[in-house]
């Protein structure tokens, strides 16, 4: 069984206060088999159940999130990009939608053999940025909004360094690192022990000095 972070675990297990309402007999069906897999760790399983669900019940946010969550960890990042735009649509103060909807933005613009041209990839990770942005609007103390936000600057920086005729642009990859550098600057300020951020540190500012 695949671990599933503390903070979905409590989301899944109580909901949202809309939910809480909601008895178990009153729950989708398709939802009920969606969560079950969806907490075996069986994600594909979970959007076959959940996108039963979503015809007779698609406004329903806390949906949504676990169908987006589950295609997310199924690496169908499109479609978890417009589940979890659709539950900040119904529930604009989800702050973990903002951040799983970033990641699978960085993840879909950074994907190895991807087709997608660069001016998408440049617009997804833009995209990604600013939802990690608007994390930490809602949540300035959770420095993995930070970290997040870094490793999306980092990505850009290296998009825009590549030397494609009419992309390439030098002053825009030295700016995305520079404010890569910045926020896992501000991670190590919370938590010097983290290794792991010096040593991507270095090698921002490597990148940075190689432009």
């Amino acid at each position: 069984m695949k671990a599933l972070n503390s903070f979905f675990i409590v989301f899944l297990l109580l909901g949202s206060a809309a939910f809480a309402q909601k008895s178990p007999t009153q729950e989708n069906p398709y939802m009920l088999l969606g969560r079950k897999a969806l907490m075996d760790g069986d994600f594909k399983l979970a959007v076959a159940h959940l996108e039963k669900a979503l015809p007779t019940d698609s406004t329903n946010a806390n949906l949504l999130y676990i169908l987006g969550y589950s295609y997310y960890h199924s690496s169908n990042y499109p479609k978890a990009i417009t589940s979890f735009s659709r539950v900040v649509s119904l529930r604009p103060g989800e702050i973990s939608a903002y951040y799983y909807r970033g990641k699978a933005r960085d993840n879909m613009a950074t994907e190895a053999n991807t087709t997608l041209p660069y001016s998408e990839r440049e617009k997804l990770l833009q995209a990604s940025i600013r939802d990690f942005t608007k994390a930490i609007e809602l949540n300035s103390d959770d420095i993995k909004y930070y970290q997040n936000r870094g490793v999306a600057y980092r990505d850009l920086g290296i998009l825009k360094s590549q030397r494609v005729p009419k992309f390439y642009d030098k002053a825009a990859s030295a700016n995305a690192y520079k404010a890569c550098i910045s926020d896992f600057q501000h991670v190590l300020n919370a938590n010097p022990a983290r290794t792991d951020i010096v040593d991507e540190l270095k090698k921002v500012k490597v990148y940075l000095a190689n432009l």
